[in-house]
């Protein structure tokens, strides 16, 4: 808890140090807020007119601008909302909020003279996306359900791990090394139907922000990206609903004001209802009867404004998927449920004009069960891993041109990763080990938002982490064949084994002209925990394992560079972005490990490096009745361990030479939007039988080399057309129908590559052949929204 007292004690320098102020400078802030709603806004600019420095609200929509005496007139825009102008005349220190309005509510197109401030090209963070959460609603989805992670997965850089995956792979890395944050809780397991839908329900979605590359120094434990998530406050205003209507689940909102302009809740669910409709075309005389799958989830914040300095928030998400098999015929049930749960609690509190604070304190648990029995046998297996934290932040606006963020947090992790018991009759199998481990986590850090001119800015931060693997746990010493000779044991919160290390990062941002910079960055990351995987997507059958006495966290070295220009008034955004990026102590399963064993998972781990580098181009249109982009990435990703592939380096399994996304949305006229999304990506790495042979009658297979071989390229075609009927005034609800085709030209994609057997080795008829496994046809699908 060093760090804690460290922030305690730093907390009243930073506040006196706001006091000594030169007497001709005062400080105007506040909050940007939705005019209709009254939710806050994250990332909105607030630009002064003659001065070339401005800010953007942070992660709560607060702001603050220091200036000379005189008068103003500050601009706040933000996408999506009618820009804002206000004449100030500063002689004091000065609150003032803006209440912004959406387009969308404009009943006749405005047209604003004052210019964009070209947030993409102007600030010093490189490869950060925001995408609006309407945007992300008028991209054609996936049997009609909308997800904001496969919108992620068209952005350059980042692709998926095959046909439906919400998995996401960033500049040749992992699924586990993107910390995903929902209110500050970190998402183990984003996927719902084995990884074909991510559990985020747009509906309760307000924010979505990307950076994958040069992560801010208050983002840690991971090598790859950052998706910061925030959920709506809740309409404080009036009581509104909304929901939606689709092939195989529904969705319902409520949301409105516990007590206007003070406090509002929202609670938003789904669920699929594939069990019952598949349910009638079971008989019950089917062995299968009884069988079925569904998911849903729950979203649920309330928040309480006490004053303008003073707002509580409780946030919560609750998940689940089940599966049942059953098998009358050979009475085998099986059971296999999976879920996360998260709840947020947060306190802002302004403490000056200059400081402000955020706490916080997270739950978060994630658990997969796979239950089965038959007859006088019965197995089960679980994994999963649980989480309590606290974390301080502090924003710091000493005076323009600099924003201090600084802060810290600290973690308690219980890991339970992959133990099987069973038993048969009075039989009673149990692990070899126990596998539940303990650990704590820690980190603080300090950075710099500076603005030296109007040509440099640059974005440094300075993170410590720790990590401390923690008993109750038991080491054995066992000999050459695993038996046990002796033990050490360690108490319930003692050290087992500690690691720590420097995080330390830098972006420049230099500006060529006002629509022109060049940017570059350094990136240093440390990761303690890590998902093991024997597949080549995410699966609910993926296990977290902590850094222990045997596993070294992994370390990750980022280097970065790009153009970033705009053009005609900043109707294009543009970049192309290189990287080289260096990994160390990556996991993979040693070759031949099968998921049967009763020993600790860690006995079969292989430890090695990887590398990835490439480049990135993205052309983004953002203004007329046609907007949309292209995303283009080359890259290469490698992997290399001593205990695989004979010690010579192999592609990664998510290894993609060629990447293409292009996406377009039209708005043909008030009625009707038209959209549409074409992929296009190099075929998967795969390990192949390259060779059979007959050994005493049974047919063996040798296998190429890891990764040796590719499968056809990825290619698709996604359409979408948004029906807005004509709204009637005397009514105070509105509708919509979204028509969606998935694979319009219907392109047998490959899933996974096997190999068919005919006729016999023992007359000469034997042939082989490989045949491929694709999911998807074109699938069309509808949907029906409503909102009152």
């Amino acid at each position: 808890m060093r760090f804690l007292i460290f922030l305690v004690l730093l907390l009243p320098l930073c506040v006196a140090a706001q006091e000594k102020r030169v007497s001709s400078k005062y400080t105007i802030s506040g909050y940007i807020r939705d005019s209709l709603n009254g939710e806050t806004l994250i990332g909105a600019s607030i630009a002064v007119q003659g001065i070339t420095k401005g800010i953007s609200s942070n992660q709560y929509g607060f702001y603050s601008i220091t200036l000379e005496a005189g008068e103003y007139f500050f601009i706040c825009s933000y996408i999506g909302y009618q820009p804002k102008i206000i004449a100030v005349k500063l002689d004091g220190d000065k609150q003032l909020n803006f209440n912004v309005l959406p387009k969308i509510a404009l009943s006749q197109e405005v047209v604003v003279s004052s210019k964009k401030r070209d947030a993409n090209v102007k600030n010093a963070q490189m490869g950060k996306f925001t995408l609006p959460i309407e945007q992300i609603k008028s991209i054609p989805a996936f049997l009609g359900e909308v997800d904001l992670l496969k919108t992620i997965q068209l952005l350059p850089g980042i692709r998926n791990a095959g046909e439906g995956s919400a998995g996401l792979y960033v500049r040749g890395g992992g699924p586990d090394q993107n910390l995903i944050l929902l209110d500050d809780a970190p998402v183990y397991n984003t996927g719902h139907l084995f990884g074909f839908f991510s559990i985020f329900n747009s509906d309760a979605i307000k924010n979505v922000t990307l950076i994958k590359g040069g992560m801010p120094a208050q983002y840690g434990g991971r090598l790859s990206s950052v998706l910061d998530i925030a959920m709506k406050e809740g309409n404080n205003q009036k009581f509104q609903v909304e929901g939606g209507l689709g092939l195989i689940a529904s969705r319902l909102s409520i949301q409105g004001p516990i007590k206007k302009d003070k406090a509002s809740f929202i609670v938003s669910a789904r669920r699929t209802y594939i069990d019952a409709l598949t349910k009638p075309f079971i008989s019950k005389t089917s062995q299968f009867y009884g069988s079925g799958y569904y998911f849903y989830d729950l979203n649920a914040k309330v928040n309480y404004r006490f004053s303008e300095k003073d707002r509580l928030y409780l946030s919560g998400y609750f998940g689940r998927d089940v599966f049942d098999f059953v098998n009358g015929r050979q009475s085998l049930n099986v059971n296999i449920p999976w879920g996360n749960a998260t709840g947020t609690l947060r306190w802002n509190h302004v403490f000056n004009n200059k400081l402000f604070g955020n706490t916080t304190a997270v739950y978060n648990d994630y658990n997969f069960a796979f239950k089965a029995a038959q007859n006088n046998f019965e197995i089960k297996l679980a994994s999963g891993i649980r989480d309590v934290s606290l974390k301080q932040d502090f924003d710091l606006y000493p005076f323009t041109g600099h924003k201090i963020k600084f802060g810290g947090i600290f973690t308690y992790h219980k890991f339970t990763p992959s133990v099987v018991s069973g038993k048969q009759d009075s039989v009673v199998f149990k692990p070899n080990n126990a596998q539940t481990k303990f650990a704590n986590e820690a980190a603080v850090y300090i950075q710099d938002d500076w603005e030296i001119s109007d040509k440099v800015k640059i974005n440094a931060g300075l993170r410590y982490s720790m990590f401390q693997q923690i008993g109750a746990y038991k080491i054995y010493k066992t000999d050459d064949n695993g038996n046990r000779l002796d033990s050490t044991v360690y108490k319930g919160g003692q050290a087992v084994k500690t690691y720590g290390g420097l995080e330390p990062r830098v972006t420049l941002r230099y500006a060529l002209n006002d629509e022109t910079s060049l940017k570059a960055s350094v990136t240093r990351n440390l990761q303690y925990i890590h998902l093991v995987s024997n597949a080549g997507t995410t699966l609910p059958t993926d296990i977290w394992v902590p850094s222990t006495y045997k596993v070294k966290p992994q370390i990750s070295y980022l280097y970065a560079a790009g153009l970033f220009k705009n053009f005609k008034d900043n109707m294009y955004e543009t970049s192309l972005e290189l990287y080289y990026k260096q990994m160390e102590n990556q996991i993979e399963y040693k070759e031949g490990y099968t998921p049967n064993t009763l020993e600790d998972t860690e006995n079969f781990f292989a430890f090695g490096k990887g590398w990835s580098y490439g480049s990135e181009l993205f052309i983004n249109k953002t203004k007329g009745k046609l907007t949309g982009w292209i995303g283009y990435t080359l890259s290469w990703t490698w992997r290399k361990f001593a205990a695989l592939n004979f010690g010579e380096k192999y592609p990664a399994k998510y290894d993609r030479r060629n990447d293409l996304s292009v996406v377009a949305m039209y708005e043909l006229n008030k009625k009707w939007k038209l959209s549409a999304a074409f992929v296009y990506g190099s075929g998967n790495a795969a390990t192949l039988p390259q060779r059979f042979y007959i050994v005493g009658g049974v047919l063996t297979q040798e296998y190429s080399r890891i990764n040796e071989y590719r499968l056809p390229a990825y290619h698709r075609l996604d359409l979408s057309a948004i029906l807005t009927p004509k709204k009637n005034i005397k009514r105070k609800w509105k509708s919509e129908w979204v028509f969606s085709v998935y694979n319009a030209y219907s392109r047998q994609n490959p899933y996974f590559i096997y190999f068919d057997q005919s006729g016999s080795a023992y007359n000469g008829s034997l042939t082989i052949q490989a045949k491929q496994v694709s999911l998807f046809p074109i699938i069309p699908a509808v949907t029906w929204n409503f909102k009152f």
